[in-house]
C-alpha cells in the first residue's frame, strides 16, 4: 500500500512517498502493568480473552492502510482508537498516527480477525522519529468522537504510558524478524475514556508542544448492513 506524508523540515516541508509492505498491530503496550490489567478487563467485559502474550504483536494486511476521510466497515460494532504511526523509510524511521479501527464484535470471536477486517486510517503528515525522539514521552495522544451532535474526547495521554519504540521494535524484531525497508508498526494507544464505544466520526492527534507542531487526522465510518 502506498502512502504520502508531509514532513516538516525547518520552515519547508517536503512529501516522503511510503510503500507499506508489512504492517504490525502493536497490543498490549503500556508500562505500566495495572493499567493494561485495566484493559485487559475492559475488553474482556465486552468478551475479549486475555492475551497471550505482553505485548503482543499482530499482523495486518497493509491494504488495509488508508489516508481516507472515509472508511467502510460491516455493522455498528466497530470503533477507532488512535496510536502513533511508526514506519521506515530509506533507513530512517519516521512517526505519524494512525486509526487502529476494530470489530468489537468479531473481537470476542478473535482479536487478529478484527483488527484485519477494519481499514486502518493513517493522518497525512510525519515527523522524523530522531527529531522528537529526546521528548517522545511528552507528545500527547487524543482522539474525539462525535456523540449526539457534538465531539467529546474519547483518549487522551502521553506516551509516557507506553513502551518506546525501541523497546518494541526490539521486542517485534524478537517474534517477527529484522524491520526491512516498508515496515510499519501501530505502538499501542491509552484507555477510552468512558469506555470503548462506537462512533461514525473519529478525531485524533498526536501533539507537540515543544515545536507546537499537531498531526491529526478525521474520518467518518459508513456502516454497511450485516447480511445473514
Amino acid at each position: 500500500m502506498k502512502l504520502s506524508f508531509d514532513v516538516p523540515e525547518g520552515n519547508s516541508s517536503r512529501t516522503l512517498h511510503f510503500e507499506a509492505k508489512h504492517l504490525v498491530i502493536a497490543g498490549w503496550t503500556g508500562r505500566d502493568a495495572a493499567a493494561i490489567e485495566h484493559h485487559i478487563e475492559e475488553l474482556s467485559a465486552l468478551g475479549v480473552p486475555a492475551p497471550s502474550a505482553v505485548p503482543l504483536f499482530y499482523r495486518v494486511g497493509t491494504n488495509q492502510l488508508s489516508q481516507d476521510d472515509t472508511v467502510q466497515v460491516v455493522g455498528s460494532e466497530t470503533s477507532g482508537e488512535a496510536e502513533p504511526l511508526l514506519f521506515l523509510h530509506a533507513g530512517d524511521y519516521f512517526v505519524s498516527i494512525g486509526s487502529d479501527h476494530t470489530d468489537r464484535a468479531l473481537e470476542a470471536h478473535s482479536v487478529a480477525l478484527s483488527k484485519q477486517i477494519c481499514v486502518k486510517p493513517v493522518a497525512r503528515i510525519a515527523w522524523r522519529l530522531a527529531d522528537v525522539l529526546e521528548r517522545w514521552d511528552s507528545l500527547v495522544l487524543r482522539s474525539w468522537i462525535e456523540e449526539d451532535g457534538e465531539w467529546r474526547i474519547y483518549q487522551e495521554g502521553t506516551l509516557a504510558a507506553l513502551r518506546p519504540p525501541a523497546d518494541l521494535i526490539a521486542r517485534c524484531t524478537a517474534a517477527d524478524g529484522e524491520p526491512q525497508e516498508g515496515f510499519a508498526m501501530t505502538c499501542g494507544t491509552v484507555a477510552a475514556i468512558g469506555g470503548i464505544r462506537p462512533a461514525a466520526r473519529f478525531r485524533m492527534e498526536l501533539a507537540d508542544a515543544h515545536s507546537g507542531r499537531r498531526i491529526s487526522h478525521e474520518y467518518r465510518s459508513v456502516v454497511l448492513p450485516v447480511i445473514a
